[in-house]
């Protein structure tokens, strides 16, 4: 991977960022949050990946990110100075949620194994 696509995906990270956190309107823009930017060699493409704390409307997020697409690859094209501005496509990253249900699975096997060992002491 060339240096000017890892630029460009730090920079389109840091501007989609600000532009979901400040600029827009729409609440369930704000509550995304952007993990990842992955662009193609070609430029043609871009996966934005994205997570939201609020877990019972992540369907309302994902649906504001695709119906803002078109306003946000405009302005990503204006302050990347972009020759070419790659399509963008919007993934959820379960990455955190995955995270969160391994981190449960390991304190329930720690509270299960305090248990064995207490019981063993007695």
């Amino acid at each position: 991977m060339s240096l000017l696509i890892k630029r460009l995906e730090s920079n389109a990270l840091r501007e989609l960022s600000i532009l979901l956190s400040r600029d827009s309107r729409n609440q369930y823009l704000k509550e995304a949050t952007i993990t990842e930017v992955r662009i193609t060699n070609d430029l043609s493409y871009m996966t934005i990946y994205y997570t939201s704390y609020i877990k019972k409307d992540k369907g309302a997020v994902a649906d504001a990110l695709e119906e803002s697409k078109s306003y946000l690859r405009r302005e990503l094209a204006k302050t990347l100075n972009a020759r070419k501005m790659p399509e963008l496509i919007f993934k959820y990253d379960e990455a955190l949620e995955y995270g969160n249900h391994m981190n449960e699975v390991l304190s329930k096997l720690n509270i299960k194994h305090d248990e064995d060992e207490n019981n063993s002491e007695k």
